[in-house]
């Protein structure tokens, strides 16, 4: 009897050990020019593997992956893997000069880590310069083996990508803006699962197709991989369940039209349950800044009933989808009652007890023409240069180490730790700014949090050169958005309104348009995490600043050591 008893606890043990360890993921990603074409041009697009969008990773939660990135193109190169927590492997982040050194031309590195506690749709990118624009991919995390989705699980699952694509190489667009001080110029197309679609030139016959039959339930998970501009999305005919956002669930809710900043991802479901026929899926931009320019386009895909009848199907004859109705481009009331519907599935543990309580202002501003500049290189507003800051603090990256290498070796000199917790100077930040608060002042500061405290940030929306609408993002870590609104927070009346019972927890928070979000989180992961504007063309501006999360007590709660092969400066 003991003897079955000790074969009984070895199973049960070597079971447990399956399920703690999960499986580990092997893959290669080669960066490398492939050419393109879009919109009747042929582009050496810099790619992984060859593909646009980039591999799908599928992955069970608990799962490790091991990604061998080897750098073919003539650029320098990082990946990061986007809203994956790298507890204790901040090394396997991605973003360049904050937790590693880029990925130099002919070079590789190897990212290794572990997906616990997440399950839903996460994405990957590069993190350097204007890259993402072509390499990014899906990150797909399932449930453990025998665990199961907590809604009917869909006789499909469909990963949709919206992408952004300029009829140029993005690395000179950035460029020339950087050089010039002006704003780069807008994408000439938005794209599905990497084809723009439809209503494109030279783009009908690769329009993606995206397969549905009666009855049938069909999981979409939808990631916003464009650079520069939060995205509507719908299909004609069809309603929604939103199940998820962010590698995280939610209470489910339907509705016709979901809107995603860059770098957010949300899962849907949707039903065949329409006339077996054609419907397009269609993105377009959702733009609040006032009088800027944006690409206006409209990037569609087709979801196509397998029963649909033979003169429907893809062909010169067949008639065309059905197209939907898009929110108008300013209709930030679409975009208020959705992210208010987005709730966790049950009560959530929400900090309480607030140890850091921060504020942070964020938004555009202009630097005056330096003296020794010529006006060829000051072509923003009235002959200055575009910039952009947190708390008036215009982020500013190092150049010959990271700033994750510079904490664990004590190296002086490359970052210091004077980030204002507060605004260095109140004023009204949605009404009309004085311009002398125009310029920020560069640096590179960080903001240090005690490991375990319980941080709490408004984000503000300022209307220096524009109000906005921002998705914030902030590396190795989930937070709850316990709130959000328009106009100035105000602590002694919008404290009112927090969400402490079940909040949406996501890695990417849509700052409203002339408004603040109120987020809140643990800081249980130590190393140096950056936070920015998911607009990159913000981040290049300088609207990003990072925290150092100091080690707690004992290796659980601390960084690990770097790898060897970690990139050399």
């Amino acid at each position: 009897m003991e003897s079955f008893k000790t074969i009984i606890f070895f199973l049960i043990c070597s079971t447990m050990l399956c399920w703690v360890n999960g499986e580990v993921h092997r893959h290669q990603f080669v960066i490398q020019a492939t050419p393109v074409k879009r919109l009747c041009n042929t582009h050496m697009a810099i790619t992984v593997n060859g593909m646009l969008p980039g591999p799908t990773l599928e992955v069970k939660n608990g799962d490790t992956l091991e990604i061998e990135v080897v750098n073919k193109a003539k650029y320098n190169a990082t990946i990061h893997w986007h809203g994956v927590r790298q507890m204790r492997t901040g090394w396997a982040d991605g973003p360049e000069f904050v937790t590693q050194c880029p990925i130099r031309p002919g070079g590789s590195y190897t990212y290794r880590f572990t997906i616990e506690g997440q399950e839903g749709t996460l994405w990957w990118h590069a993190h350097s310069s204007w890259l993402r624009a072509t390499v990014y991919g899906a990150l797909i995390i399932r449930p453990r083996e025998g665990e199961s989705y907590p809604f009917p699980k869909p006789k499909r699952e469909t990963a949709i990508v919206l992408g952004e694509w300029w009829d140029a190489n993005p690395m000179d667009v950035v460029r020339q803006a950087t050089m010039t001080g002006a704003a780069p110029n807008n994408s000439d197309a938005y794209t599905i699962n990497g084809q723009p679609g439809d209503l494109y030139k030279c783009s009908s016959k690769d329009t993606t197709i995206v397969p549905i039959d009666i009855g049938e339930t069909n999981l979409l998970r939808v990631v916003n991989a464009a650079l520069n501009q939060p995205l509507f999305f719908t299909v004609a005919n069809h309603k929604f369940t939103v199940v998820g956002a962010d590698a995280a669930y939610l209470k489910p809710f339907t509705t016709s039209v979901i809107m995603l900043g860059p770098g957010q991802t949300t899962d849907v479901l949707i039903q065949g349950n329409q006339l077996p026929a054609r419907y397009y899926m269609a993105a377009r931009a959702y733009q609040s800044a006032q009088n800027a320019p944006f690409d206006n386009t409209t990037t569609t895909a087709i979801l196509e009933y397998k029963s649909a009848p033979c003169p429907a199907k893809k062909g010169i004859n067949g008639p065309k989808p059905i197209m939907p109705s898009l929110p108008a481009y300013n209709d930030t009331n679409t975009v208020t009652a959705f992210s208010q519907s987005l709730r966790s599935p049950r009560k959530v543990e929400v900090p309480t007890e607030i140890d850091e309580s921060l504020f942070f202002t964020v938004g555009l501003g202009l630097n005056n023409c330096p003296p020794n500049f010529p006006s060829s290189r000051c072509q923003g507003p009235n002959g200055t240069r575009f910039t952009a800051s947190m708390n008036n603090v215009s982020f500013v990256f190092p150049q010959s180490i990271s700033l994750l290498q510079a904490h664990q070796h004590g190296i002086p000199g490359v970052f210091t730790t004077d980030f204002p917790g507060t605004p260095p100077l109140k004023f009204d930040y949605t009404g009309n700014v004085s311009r002398s608060l125009y310029q920020p002042v560069p640096g590179t500061k960080l903001y240090k949090l005690k490991y375990g405290s319980n941080v709490q940030i408004v984000l503000q929306d300022t209307s220096i050169v524009t109000p906005e609408n921002h998705p914030i993002h902030l590396h190795g870590y989930d937070f709850y958005i316990v709130a959000e609104g328009f106009g100035n927070f105000d602590p002694k009346t919008d404290t009112s309104k927090f969400n402490l019972v079940d909040p949406p927890q996501r890695n990417t928070v849509g700052v409203p348009v002339n408004g603040w979000a109120v987020i809140r989180f643990v800081a249980d992961n130590p190393g140096v995490w950056i936070m920015h504007c998911h607009l990159d063309v913000h981040i290049t501006w300088g609207l990003a600043m990072a925290f150092v999360v100091e080690n707690g007590f004992g290796e659980l709660q601390s960084l690990q050591a770097p790898p060897p092969d970690l990139p050399l400066c």
